[in-house]
């Protein structure tokens, strides 16, 4: 029979590994594979099951499974019980994002107990080709299409703690190797019945993008993987690159009259510059490069259309006066960044500069923002959103004073809003939304939604998914009510 190939350079001799085993084929063929050659790499070997609290029996089952497992070859088995709903709800996340924060939450824990060197998962080829897809899908940077890295470093929040390390040693394997080996050993394994669920989008990606593109690649999966590969030795070069650069073009705080330069000394408060001319000097790789990096180092994270509008900024001429109303918007000097950081462009330098309490006064200015009720059927202006704001039946029979349903409310967003986007699966935060649209500043603060029965069903500037409303341009169609009547919400500058 043959044997499940592992990346070996992986280990050392004496290592000890906990093996995060899900019940899935492919985890517990890692178990598997490992304890084929635990000796010959001179490992010890441990088992960690983490239940996220979602899938009721099945999940139990799968958690007894690994116990069984682990009892079955003498191993040490650690299972951890997590409450993905609540970390979802109070941080603001999606039930995806829960469950992998608490899944390598776990993991640090069990390196920070000194009971394991490293943790061990079971990404697949497979599952590295799904990932490039889906960040390519996003507009991801190099490093994004990197992929699956065969080694993550973990680092511990608590002092004094080394970090530990995350190492996945089936990268090089399918899917359809690991299923073999499983039943070449008689092995059983559990099937997630969520991993044929269309509302994720890996599993799309899975079940109907990949089978496509196999039509025009058989190998499409070995061709992502060697993106993967070939990005992550590329931003290895670049990050050696920028380490170089980036201590040679970094200016301290800000010019001041007479020479010198004065440096943010309040706590959180950050501010640094670049010389446009030096800029100018870079290729375009390169520069990208050093803008991120230097809105990073502020507490901002960049985008590409961000990163065009600051490429923009240095190659204007500050003296030049453009008539052309978009040419002023793209040559602005100043440019309001995510996390409350504000790029400035002087005669002479680019300067980056995040300002105490900038972000929690936008929040604390949406939610002091008037709201206005919209009766349905009926209509409201809202002067501080410069709009009319009308809700009509979109059956005409029901327009009576039976069918009045619950006033819908207009008003503006609030960190923690998420809405849920035509052609995509999942709710998706109004703060990132508005960073992908450009909004920046005052406008941001203000952005308006219609909030109906505990959901937002309406935003301007965006189609909303039909799960919650159906919208072109500036209008809103609500999916039928329980009663079969459904409304419209439309807007009218003023």
């Amino acid at each position: 029979m043959a044997g499940l190939t592992v990346d070996a350079t992986l280990f050392s001799p004496g290592d000890r590994v906990c093996v995060a085993a899900s019940g899935g084929a492919d985890s517990t063929a890692l178990l598997r594979a490992l304890l084929a050659q635990r000796d010959e790499l001179g490992i010890v070997l441990s088992v960690l099951h983490v239940e996220h609290g979602l899938r009721g029996p099945s999940a139990a089952r799968d958690a007894a499974f690994v116990a069984a497992l682990a009892e079955e070859f003498s191993l040490p088995c650690q299972v951890v019980a997590v409450d993905t709903r609540k970390r979802a709800a109070e941080c603001k996340e999606s039930m995806e994002e829960a469950a992998r924060n608490l899944r390598y939450q776990a993991f640090r824990d069990v390196l920070a107990s000194s009971n394991a060197d490293k943790v061990a998962t079971a990404h697949t080829l497979d599952d590295q080709a799904e990932t490039v897809l889906m960040k390519l899908l996003r507009g991801a940077w190099t490093e994004g299409l990197s992929g699956i890295h065969p080694v993550l470093r973990l680092d511990n929040a608590e002092e004094g703690l080394s970090p530990g390390f995350c190492v996945r040693p089936l990268l090089a394997v399918t899917r359809a190797q690991v299923e073999a080996y499983l039943r070449a050993l008689g092995q059983p394994w559990c099937e997630d019945e969520t991993n044929r669920s269309p509302a994720y989008t890996r599993n799309r990606i899975r079940h109907e993008l990949l089978p496509a593109l196999r039509e025009y690649n058989p190998r499409i999966e070995c061709a992502l993987a060697h993106v993967a590969a070939n990005a992550r030795a590329e931003e290895q070069h670049w990050q050696a690159e920028l380490a170089r650069v980036l201590p040679q073009l970094l200016l301290p705080g800000k010019p001041v009259r007479g020479g010198g330069r004065s440096v943010a000394t309040a706590p959180g408060a950050v501010s640094m510059a670049l010389e446009i001319v030096r800029l100018r000097t870079l290729d375009a790789g390169l520069l990208r490069r050093v803008l991120r990096a230097t809105a990073e180092r502020c507490g901002a994270t960049l985008d590409f259309e961000t990163t065009e509008r600051l490429l923009e900024m240095i190659a204007s001429k500050s003296s030049v006066q453009l008539k052309n109303p978009v040419q002023q918007a793209h040559s602005a000097k100043r440019l309001e960044l995510p996390g409350g950081v504000r790029v400035e462009r002087s005669a002479r330098e680019l300067q980056f500069e995040r300002v105490v309490g900038v972000a929690e006064t936008t929040a604390d200015s949406a939610s002091q923002a008037p709201a206005y009720e919209l009766p349905i059927p009926g209509a409201v202006e809202a002067p501080e959103f410069r709009a009319r704001y009308t809700a009509i039946f979109g059956n005409p029979d029901s327009a009576d004073a039976e069918s009045l349903l619950p006033a819908a409310l207009v008003r503006a967003w609030q960190p923690g809003d998420r809405v849920e986007l035509a052609y995509s699966r999942g709710p998706k935060k109004v703060k990132e939304v508005l960073e992908r649209m450009g909004i920046r500043g005052e406008e941001r603060v203000l952005w308006p939604v219609v909030e109906w029965r505990g959901q937002i069903i309406w935003m301007r500037g965006v189609k909303l998914a039909p799960a919650i409303g159906l919208q072109t341009g500036n209008e809103a169609n609500l999916v039928p009510n329980p009663k079969k009547r459904n409304f419209r919400v439309s807007e009218t500058q003023l």
